[in-house]
């Protein structure tokens, strides 16, 4: 335990030691306000997302413009530049450009519908070259220079967008951070301040977050930016406890749920944690599941921004901490506890209340079962006979009692038993290597061999040395399994013998039932063609061009599996 004294000095010092100039926006960065005009000329312009806003697995990377739920809005450049990036992927951000500009900035488009004539022409022909709609391409600087106000793009619904929007970032174009876009003068009409929903306390009791810490819940009243406790003013607390907060914005006209800027938490008028989401590099975005209570969001999909910093979390959005935001009550005096919750506009909401230290408001953490301590700060090993776990340095956020068990074998396509890798509520910042031994039935099916979780999802793998061997992105309880079935091909609108010339395009769907789709190539008359495909609904198609001529035709569809296995679909067609 640590006394309130030495406490209150630490926190006083740490406080000191921080500029004053940047409590606003907590950065010392300054940025253009003036170069960049919005991408897109819909009045008022209205997110559908914020920069920062807590999403599964990771921060929002920049804003979402609404577009009225349609797609084929034209897209501007904000500023001189040249295309720097030409992407099409069949989920992500489907169509994306990226515009380097010469302020050191580089923005991004993402989910777009087509590109300008130009660009999309340059698109084709590099899909025709490679023979592969996937493409990932970074042209030389004055291949496709742009104006600031040219039209480069229109709007669409493509990768794996929910609903027709523009995804929009600006990023730092020499270490690929993203930033806040609103920092740089894209402006969104605000002056609605952030909305707290509930208040939590942890009882750390000097041990690590996971699953069984215990909490309490306190439900909160007020609006307009002033907010308390309901029918409570003073919470009796007692040792090493953590807060956390639920809250969103709302900006005005057309808005959804969005994020917060900033959350600051303050003991007797001392900040004592401070989150500020102005910029994060993409290797850090999983961390929001250390930045969150990720346990309850697990169970509930509710997202509980905890107001201190796990030891393993590597963001660098938090300022003014003291002891990690973790706070000792012992003292048994009365403190006054005080958020302050900022948009990226500047509006703040407060919640206010009070916290007795009193030596009889404990709540013990339960005791875990015996397992094997893994330090956060170092790589792990766990390993027997039948199984071996390795979880590489940065793999954790906090120290770990790690638990293994084994259960049995299940009935169907089953090479292993199912081994237990700790549980789901721990979560992980990269992936960890697990190797399963395989039983002697697998033998003539290595190459087909993959391992899969408790809900038979793929995880990958391959077979070495009589192991089948992955690197799973989360614990859980998995076993090997084998793929040998082809994926599905469905045709839509073509069938053999049939005269498509009053249609612009051919359609499909295709799925696979285990491993997923590797690839997929299409051939009329022999040479490989264009074939699209949307992930959302699996659908594969190509447009007809003036190399598809009128007459009769030949058409070859191959698609293939993460396991090599092959399904074809020829027919001949006519034009």
């Amino acid at each position: 335990m640590r006394h309130y004294i030495t406490y209150l000095a630490a926190v006083f010092s740490a406080f000191l030691s921080f500029d004053s100039k940047a409590q606003q926006t907590y950065s010392n960065n300054t940025y253009p306000l003036t170069d960049f005009r919005s991408p897109l000329d819909i009045e008022p312009p209205a997110l559908a997302g914020s920069f920062g806003e807590l999403r599964a697995n990771h921060f929002h990377s920049g804003i979402d413009f609404r577009t009225n739920q349609r797609i084929g809005y034209p897209v501007y450049a904000p500023a001189d530049g040249f295309i720097s990036r030409l992407r099409v992927q069949n989920s992500g951000f489907g169509l994306a450009l990226y515009i380097n500009h010469p302020n050191g900035y580089t923005t991004v488009y993402g989910h777009l519908s087509r590109f300008n004539p130009k660009i999309a022409q340059i698109v084709k022909n590099t899909q025709y070259k490679k023979q592969s709609y996937e493409i990932d391409e970074f042209p030389a600087a004055d291949l496709i220079p742009v104006r600031k106000g040219e039209v480069i793009a229109y709007t669409g619904n493509t990768g794996s967008s929910g609903g027709p929007h523009l995804h929009f970032e600006i990023r730092d174009s020499k270490t690929e951070a993203t930033i806040n876009p609103q920092l740089l003068g894209i402006s969104i009409p605000d002056n609605i301040p952030p909305v707290i929903h509930a208040m939590y306390v942890y009882r750390l009791n000097g041990k690590p977050f996971n699953e069984v810490t215990p909490k309490q819940y306190f439900q909160v009243t007020g609006g307009k930016g002033t907010y308390k406790l309901n029918q409570v003013s003073t919470i009796h607390l007692n040792g090493e406890v953590g807060f956390a907060i639920v809250v969103n914005d709302r900006h005005n006209g057309a808005s959804g749920n969005n994020g917060v800027y900033s959350i600051e938490l303050a003991v007797d008028d001392i900040t004592v944690y401070t989150s500020a989401l102005e910029r994060f590099t993409f290797d850090n975005s999983k961390a929001i599941n250390s930045h969150i209570d990720y346990p309850t969001y697990l169970r509930t999909k509710q997202s509980i921004q905890k107001s201190f910093v796990d030891p393993g979390n590597p963001l660098q959005i938090y300022f003014n901490l003291v002891n990690n935001g973790r706070i000792t009550f012992n003292d048994g005096k009365l403190h006054a506890v005080k958020y302050t919750i900022t948009d990226a506009r500047g509006n703040k909401s407060t919640l206010a209340f009070n916290v007795l230290a009193d030596a009889k408001a404990v709540i013990n953490t339960p005791d875990l079962p015996a397992g094997t301590l893994f330090s956060y700060n170092k790589q792990n090993e766990f390993s027997n006979n039948e199984v071996k776990v390795i979880l590489p340095k940065g793999t954790l956020y906090n120290d770990l009692n790690f638990i293994y068990k084994k259960t049995a074998k299940p009935q169907q396509n089953a090479f292993s038993e199912i081994h237990n890798i700790q549980n789901t509520f721990t979560p992980l910042h990269t992936g960890f290597e697990l190797w399963i031994k395989a039983d002697s039935a697998l033998t003539k099916y290595q190459s087909k061999a993959l391992i899969v979780n408790s809900n038979r999802s793929s995880q990958g793998g391959y077979f070495e040395n009589g192991w089948v061997k992955t690197k799973p992105r989360n614990f859980g309880n998995f076993f090997i399994a084998i793929d040998t079935i082809a994926p599905n091909i469905v045709p839509v609108n073509i069938a053999n013998g049939k005269n498509m010339a009053g249609l612009s395009k051919m359609s499909f769907r295709i799925s696979d039932n285990l491993s997923g789709i590797k690839s997929f190539n299409g051939y009329i008359d022999g040479k490989w063609v264009l074939m699209e495909f949307d992930t959302k609904t699996a659908s594969l198609w190509h447009n007809f061009d003036e190399k598809t001529t009128t007459g009769k035709h030949t058409f070859e569809l191959l698609v293939v599996d993460m396991k090599d296995n092959t399904k074809r679909y020829a027919i001949e067609f006519y034009r």
